[in-house]
């Protein structure tokens, strides 16, 4: 019995149709950073582990695919663009004055859960905005961010905003053990109602409660600004997310818009506004990102930053499908007109001729029948006629 060799789990192969919708995706989103003036930049496949564990980032150890060098140090693929990206900024690019725009086309390799059927390697085009800081810096990245998924060819589609400083304000009113903290964090990140009514329950006679227990519900257009006001007697979080909306509606965003208050999770890796992108079609977010304003210190870089990743495949998954290019000729030549050959099969719009191996006309005729052509090209000793099938 022969031995069946597939592709490791959470990988698989791409073929024809789904290769040209991902590089039209790569195509728009880099044609669009680079007229913002984003430069790209590329940073290892391969990391150090201690890297993801200096910056502080959130991902779970588990959810590193890790290997073991030479020498017996841990090194991980590549688990997300924004930290090396982080290290270049306090280090290549030190000299170089801020605030810098950086965008990168790369693929990013997570363990996901056994048998979820999830994909470890991520296809993502992204920005970062380092060394700006305060509205305006904000502004532009989550008018970037509606821009990003238009120049994909979407229209169905919104980005969620969200301020840690909401949650974390909440929290600090609080009597509650850190392990509670985050397991309430997770269930609100993951709108498990149920849940988390039942694990604030003990915590009801807290001022903070009530608000809480409403954070996961707490998603929609603006009239949510005003709900999670009248529960917590205002914030600066929401001041801020209010005078964004109100500029981002000037500037025509407005109908992209919504808003999530209960975007929490790994709060302590983002310190104001995040956003998610979702599109009709996509079963999870397509875009997120948010501002980070201590990454880049951690390798010894004071700058504050923000940013956001695109989900490649996740986006061209939900573009309307087009019928690939038919093969209407094939080109049959003789000794001395590969010249000719080739520039026939140029001048004919892409995927629509090609060049026959065969030695003889009839092979080729076959050949054209069995790829459903309708004429074949002969260029022999200087002439040219076409064979219709």
């Amino acid at each position: 019995m022969a031995y069946a060799i597939n592709t490791p789990e959470g990988t698989r192969d791409r073929l024809f149709a789904e290769c040209r919708e991902r590089r039209q995706v790569q195509t728009a989103l880099t044609t669009l950073f680079q007229r913002r003036s984003y430069a790209e930049v590329s940073t290892p496949e391969v990391e150090f582990y201690d890297l993801f564990l200096q910056s502080g980032n959130p991902m779970p150890q588990e959810s590193m695919l890790k290997i073991i060098d030479r020498s017996g140090k841990i090194m991980v693929m590549r688990p997300d663009c924004t930290t090396p990206i982080a290290r270049v900024a306090a280090t290549k690019l030190k000299a170089v004055p801020l605030p810098q725009r950086l965008y990168y086309d790369q693929t990013v390799f997570r363990s996901g859960q056994e048998h979820k059927g999830g994909s470890s390697e991520i296809a993502q085009c992204g920005v970062e905005l380092i060394g700006a800081a305060g509205r305006k810096a904000d502004l532009e990245m989550v008018a970037m961010a509606v821009d990003a998924l238009r120049a994909c060819g979407l229209r169905q589609f919104h980005i969620e905003l969200g301020h840690v400083g909401f949650f974390r304000d909440l929290a600090g009113r609080m009597d509650m053990p850190a392990e509670a903290m985050e397991q309430m964090r997770v269930l609100i990140e993951g709108k498990n109602f149920a849940a988390l009514g039942d694990m604030l329950e003990p915590y009801a006679g807290q001022s903070a409660s009530t608000a809480l227990r409403r954070l996961s519900r707490l998603f929609g257009g603006a009239e949510v600004l005003d709900e999670a006001e009248r529960l917590t007697g205002g914030s600066s979080a929401l001041t801020y997310l209010r005078k964004l909306y109100t500029e981002l509606a000037q500037a025509g965003y407005g109908a992209y818009i919504r808003f999530d208050m209960g975007l929490v999770h790994q709060i302590d890796y983002y310190t104001g506004v995040v956003f998610r992108g979702y599109v009709e079609g996509a079963g999870d977010a397509v875009l997120s990102g948010g501002r980070y304003d201590r990454l880049v210190e951690a390798f010894g870089r004071r700058a504050p930053a923000t940013g956001f990743a695109v989900d490649v495949d996740a986006v061209a998954g939900c573009l309307p499908s087009r019928e690939p290019p038919r093969v209407k000729f094939l080109v049959h030549f003789g000794g001395g007109e590969l010249s000719r050959a080739l520039k026939a099969v140029d001048e004919h719009a892409v995927g629509t001729c090609e060049l026959s191996p065969c030695e003889n006309l009839d092979e080729t005729e076959r050949l054209a029948r069995e790829k459903g052509a309708g004429a074949v090209l002969v260029l022999e000793k200087g002439t040219e006629r076409v064979v219709q099938l």
